[in-house]
């Protein structure tokens, strides 16, 4: 690039998005300016070097508009592996303006081979199964999908969130506890003991900060109900931020 300040859009809202802001905000300090997108989702915003906008773009034709107006050069989509639609838009919108644009897409966890687990396409999949196999689930996919368990009024649902929800989940039986990670897995082995668990339904994420429930289930020889990550992108894929720094510094 020809031009002394590139400009970087990371998609963001994952510890690796936060930690490729800081790392482009300092290395490339000379040859960079960093804007982190979030979706707004979380209700304090995590603390981000470089600018940081809040929102979403308006579908790929919002997108595109930004990317031209703001000039941008190139885009890292760092979102979570379990967001493909800003994924898909970034692909189609940086594709129709010929933006550079890579993945960051941490590796699946590597389960132990203790881990008595079963695979499934999405909630409605698992909604599908949890009658016949579970009494106790504890939940950590996230704030959303909770509709598609609406109807199983004799299951009880642990349900871990980050933020308090806004309005009642769509849950029948449950109880929401609040928790921030990393969580080791002395506190995961007290959660599946205290609320007497027999099931831990999660998303194939990754990540270390995560992982400590996958382990605290197989040794309690605890059901594991995954739902499957979408695939990536077509395009530079990335598993770690030192590969999406050596990317960004081989094209500023």
């Amino acid at each position: 690039m020809d031009s002394k300040q590139a400009k970087l859009l990371i998609l963001g809202g994952t510890i690796e998005a936060r930690e490729l802001a800081q790392r482009a905000s300092i290395e490339l300090s000379k040859k960079l300016t960093v804007t982190t997108s979030l979706a707004g989702r979380r209700r304090v915003a995590p603390a981000l070097a470089g600018e940081v906008r809040i929102g979403g773009f308006g579908g790929i034709v919002g997108l595109v508009e930004y990317l031209s107006e703001n000039a941008v050069d190139l885009v890292i989509d760092a979102t979570h592996p379990y967001s493909p639609v800003i994924s898909d838009h970034a692909t189609a919108a940086c594709a129709s303006l010929s933006i550079p644009r890579a993945q960051i897409m941490r590796p699946l966890w590597k389960l132990p081979p203790s881990a008595k687990y079963i695979e499934v396409d999405d909630m409605k999949g698992a909604a599908e199964i949890l009658p016949d196999i579970a009494r106790r689930v504890f939940v950590t996919t996230g704030a959303r999908g909770f509709e598609e368990l609406a109807e199983l009024e004799d299951i009880f649902f642990l349900v871990r969130l980050i933020d308090a929800p806004e309005k009642p989940l769509a849950l029948k039986n449950h109880q929401v506890i609040l928790g921030q990670p990393p969580y080791s897995l002395d506190q995961e082995r007290l959660i599946l003991a205290e609320h007497k668990i027999d099931l831990l339904l999660t998303k194939h994420s990754g990540g270390e900060q995560t992982a400590a429930k996958i382990f605290a289930a197989a040794e309690r020889k605890i059901k594991t109900l995954i739902i499957r990550r979408p695939p990536p992108e077509p395009g530079n894929v990335f598993e770690t931020v030192d590969a999406a720094m050596n990317w960004i510094k081989s094209r500023v």
